[in-house]
C-alpha cells in the first residue's frame, strides 16, 4: 500500500484538515456522493466492448453540458458497450492515468440519475487502476482521447457487482449508464507547462524549470528563512485559477529549509495526489489560492502555517521547521 501524502497527515489543531478515510482518498474528492471508485480489486474478466444498445442522449448533448439520458430500452447488453459521442483530439488515455472528468451515472432500467458531477461543480480526477475506479471505467475509457464525451452502460461484472452500492441506490442486478466528459489526463510524469518567470530573489530558494515529468531542483540559499508564507509563480500557466473551496490534481516535492533535505514528493512516490485546499496545511491552501492551472509553484512555509511544533511521526521534520515546496497544479476540480 503506498504511503500517504505527508500533507494529508496534519497534527489534529493545527491545519484546515477534515478525516480523509484511507489511502484510497488521495486519489479522488472526498464527497458524500457515490463516484464510480471500486470498493475492491476486482477478479472480472475482460469484457467484450460492443457498440451498444445505448440510450439516448435527449438534452445537454455538447461536451461539457450536463447531459439528460433516456431511460434504458429493453434489455441491456451483457458485454460493457461503450460509444465516443463526441471525439476529442487530446491525449490518449491508459491504463492508470490519472483522469479529470465531469460525468452522470443513472440506472438503466429506471432512468434514476444516482449521481453526477455537474451539478457538484466539482469535476473528478481519478486513477483509472484496478481496485481504484470500477472495471467499466477502466476498459471503456482506456484509449479514448481527453476532448471525448463517452457513454457507456456497464453490467454488474464490471460495476459494482452483485452486492450493488446501497448508498446509491443500486442493486446486484443493476447495469448502470454513464456520460463522461473527458476533461484530460495526467500520470506520475505530468509536469506543469507554464511560461518560466524570473527567479531574482536570492534570498529564496531556487526551483528547476524542467518539464519532464522528473522532480525539480530546489536550491536553499545559506540564509535566514522567511518569516512570512511566500507563494511564487516558477512557472506561470495559463489555466483557471485555484479559488480556496477548490480541490486540486498536483505533483510535488518538500524539502526542508535547514539543509534542504527531501522529506516528501510525488515523484518520488510515483503517484499524482489530488485534495481539497482545505484539507491540507494552512501554507498549501494560501500558497495555492489564486494561482492558475499549469503552474509550477514555490512555497515556503513558517512553522505557524505547517507543523508547527507537532511534525508527523516518521516524517523526519523537526519541530518549527521552514519547509519549501515545489508544486504543479495539474488541474482544478
Amino acid at each position: 500500500m503506498r504511503r500517504r501524502s505527508l500533507l494529508l497527515t496534519v497534527p489534529a489543531g493545527l491545519a484546515t484538515l477534515a478525516a480523509c478515510g484511507d489511502d484510497k482518498s488521495d486519489s479522488s474528492k472526498a464527497s458524500d456522493s457515490p463516484s464510480p471508485s471500486a470498493s475492491g480489486p476486482s477478479a472480472a474478466p475482460s469484457p467484450k466492448i460492443v457498440d451498444g444498445p445505448l440510450p439516448q442522449v435527449t438534452a445537454g448533448t455538447e461536451f461539457d453540458e450536463k447531459p439528460t439520458v433516456a431511460k434504458g430500452s429493453g434489455e441491456p447488453s451483457k458485454d460493457l458497450a461503450v460509444k465516443t459521442l463526441i471525439a476529442g483530439s487530446g491525449k490518449t488515455v491508459a491504463e492508470n492515468d490519472f483522469v479529470v472528468a465531469n460525468y452522470l451515472g443513472q440506472v438503466w432500467n429506471t432512468g434514476k440519475v444516482f449521481d453526477n458531477s455537474y451539478d457538484r461543480k466539482a469535476r473528478l480526477a481519478i486513477q483509472l487502476t484496478q481496485g481504484q475506479i470500477i472495471d467499466g471505467w477502466r476498459y471503456a475509457l482506456a484509449g479514448r482521447k481527453a476532448g471525448s464525451r463517452v457513454e457507456m452502460a456497464v453490467p454488474p461484472t464490471w460495476g459494482y457487482g452483485t452486492q450493488g452500492n446501497a448508498q446509491a441506490g443500486i442493486k446486484g442486478t443493476d447495469t448502470l449508464v454513464f456520460v463522461v466528459d473527458i476533461q484530460d489526463a495526467f500520470n506520475a510524469t505530468s509536469s506543469a507547462k507554464g511560461k518560466e518567470v524570473p527567479q531574482d530573489n536570492a534570498d529564496l530558494p531556487k526551483v528547476g524549470t524542467n518539464t519532464d515529468g522528473k522532480a525539480p531542483s530546489i536550491e536553499v540559499p545559506k540564509t535566514a528563512a522567511p518569516k512570512k508564507l511566500v507563494a511564487e509563480y516558477v512557472l506561470e500557466g495559463d489555466g483557471e485559477e485555484v479559488a480556496a473551496e477548490n480541490s486540486v490534481l498536483v505533483q510535488y516535492k518538500g524539502v526542508l529549509w535547514d539543509g534542504g533535505k527531501e522529506f516528501d514528493s510525488s515523484y518520488a512516490n510515483k503517484q499524482l495526489v489530488s485534495f481539497s485546499l482545505q484539507q491540507v496545511v494552512k501554507g498549501w491552501a494560501q500558497g495555492l489560492t489564486g494561482k492558475k492551472v499549469g503552474s509550477r509553484v514555490l512555497i515556503v512555509i513558517p512553522p505557524e502555517l505547517g507543523y508547527g511544533d507537532n511534525p508527523p511521526q516518521g516524517s523526519g521534520i523537526k519541530k518549527d521547521s521552514v519547509l519549501v515546496f515545489s508544486v504543479d497544479i495539474l488541474a482544478k476540480l
